[in-house]
């Protein structure tokens, strides 16, 4: 953790605003780091980058390695002379709110597949060195992803244990006659990657010379559809079509009565130690290029896992498992050294969690919707029992937002009753010490105030939004990770709330020998 106190914004790129379907990591991504500049915040905060399918979750993807191409920016094609100005001119009517998936990829694909042809031509060797430097340094995944991704195209986006034999099973000889048929295709899903990694690390660049740092995500699994359960079936538990035998997700909790089952296959942590872990620190590796600090998702799950068998509907009939563990750790330590990870540690943890947790240093979380409530570690939660080694937040991408969380009718998002609910905010407004008509603010400025070295809060909280703006409601397939928000509401009203409310806590980034004057407040204005 950093030694001083610092603040964030959670903010998945993909919620940015724009006219082209999709929130992306073009010109207003930039704009969003200099909000954040002004604001006083060092850290930016976003969910795992992979590329999305069925569902549009960003942590069941396509390929845990490759970045998500949807998040392209044409405007920065297009500086680049890889599109004209007339291809993007006018893109289709887009809901300004909110993503709809379906018609932003189709907008988009054709103009990146143009792009392609433009960047043929600017190279008298068909393709740039730096294209192919990328491709042979990144081979190791990539080579996967871009015959998986071309596979699944031919086979009409099936799931791969639906495709023809040969291509399902990784037969040598058919993937050999699928790669000189799918030569182009593969091309071009390479290329794909090249762009999103060139202008990923141009924003990363430009958000250093700015202070920021990024926080990212690993989700703990993998998408059962991916290229690297594809590509690396022995390394998970699955029958001889393919399919798994046993699944990830959490039992009963806070959010559903009958748990999460996640579907995800479970890993064959023997045959990856035997491997010297070897998946994982390539997995890590990557990350790190990607982002400055990695959010280690369901952390507990690395001490045990809930597995679930897979003909199970529900997650109630499950068993604890145990994980790799130390060992894990230690081997990324002895690849990576002392990389910078935050545990989430949410959910049933007990001792041992709490223990490798600690042995390796790694700041847990603490979620201050879940401090009022009946939740174990409520008073671990409040701000008053903080201990400096841990990253705040008002709530995360699965919670509600904080004015969400306040007017919600009990039963439509947690497993509270209305009683629970009425005791929780009560007790919360005695906290506080207001009326709550401010909160999102009140919240804040808990977070701000903790000893944590680190406080984060969704953009959400800081616009004050309500349950519509949620980002995600664990254990529905649907209407998910779809929130955008319009560039007009971050106003500089807003904006001089957080900056000051960041001063006043002592977050504010200052320079060696700068002073930083304290404002005075007025309560009743923040």
């Amino acid at each position: 953790m950093d030694e001083k106190r610092t603040c964030g914004i959670l903010l998945h790129p993909t919620s940015l605003p724009g006219k082209f379907g999709i929130g992306d990591i073009g010109p207003q991504a930039y704009r969003f780091v200099d909000f954040m500049v002004e604001t006083g915040q060092s850290h930016w905060q976003i969910l795992p980058l992979g590329h999305t399918g069925y569902g549009n979750s960003p942590y069941m993807c396509l390929s845990t390695f490759g970045g998500n191409p949807y998040l392209i920016s044409l405007e920065k094609l297009v500086d680049d002379g890889l599109l004209d100005v007339a291809d993007i001119d006018n893109p289709p009517d887009f809901p300004r709110n909110r993503v709809d998936y379906g018609q932003a990829i189709s907008y988009k694909m054709p103009l990146l597949a143009k792009s392609l042809e433009k960047f043929k031509e600017k190279s008298s060797t068909k393709y740039p060195d730096d294209f192919y430097i990328f491709s042979e340094t990144n081979a190791f995944w990539l080579e996967d992803y871009a015959l998986f991704m071309s596979l699944k195209e031919a086979h009409d986006g099936r799931v791969w244990t639906e495709w023809e034999e040969g291509a399902a099973n990784r037969d040598l000889d058919a993937l050999v006659q699928w790669r000189n048929r799918l030569a182009d295709n593969i091309q071009f899903w390479k290329y794909l990657q090249y762009i999103f990694f060139e202008q990923w690390l141009a924003l990363k660049t430009y958000c250093h010379a700015k202070g920021i740092r990024i926080i990212g995500d690993v989700p703990v699994y993998v998408a059962h559809d991916s290229a690297e359960v594809w590509a690396h079936r022995k390394q998970f538990h699955l029958d001889e079509q393919g399919n798994p035998l046993v699944v990830a997700g959490v039992p009963p909790d806070y959010f559903s009565a009958t748990g999460q089952r996640w579907g995800n296959p479970i890993y064959r942590w023997d045959m990856m130690a035997k491997k010297g872990y070897r998946w994982w620190t390539d997995r890590f590796r990557t990350n790190f290029t990607l982002v400055d600090v990695v959010r280690l998702d369901h952390f507990r799950g690395f001490q045990a896992y809930w597995e679930i068998p897979a003909t199970e509907p529900t997650a109630v009939r499950g068993r604890w498992v145990k994980g790799p563990a130390i060992a894990l750790f230690n081997a990324v330590k002895e690849v990576l050294g002392d990389v910078p990870m935050i545990a989430e540690d949410l959910g049933i943890i007990t001792p041992e969690v709490d223990n490798l947790r600690e042995q390796f240093g790694f700041p847990g979380m603490r979620i201050l919707q879940m401090a009022f409530g009946s939740d174990p570690k409520a008073g671990e939660y409040r701000p008053h029992n903080h201990i400096a080694n841990c990253v705040v937040y008002t709530a995360t991408h699965d919670h509600n937002t904080t004015v969400g969380w306040f007017t919600a009718e009990p039963g439509t998002q947690t497993t509270q009753t209305a009683e629970e609910v009425r005791k929780e905010r009560e007790y919360a407004l005695r906290y506080v010490g207001t009326d709550g008509s401010q909160i999102h603010w009140d919240f804040i400025r808990l977070v701000l105030g903790s000893v944590a070295k680190l406080a984060i809060y969704p953009l959400q909280d800081v616009l004050g939004l309500g349950p519509e703006s949620r980002m995600n409601l664990p254990g529905t397939p649907q209407g998910n990770w779809e929130w955008r928000f319009s560039e007009d509401i971050l106003s500089p009203d807003i904006g001089g709330k957080l900056r000051e409310l960041t001063i006043v806590y002592d977050r504010f980034p200052v320079s060696a020998g700068e002073e930083i004057n304290h404002p005075v407040l007025d309560v009743k204005e923040v």
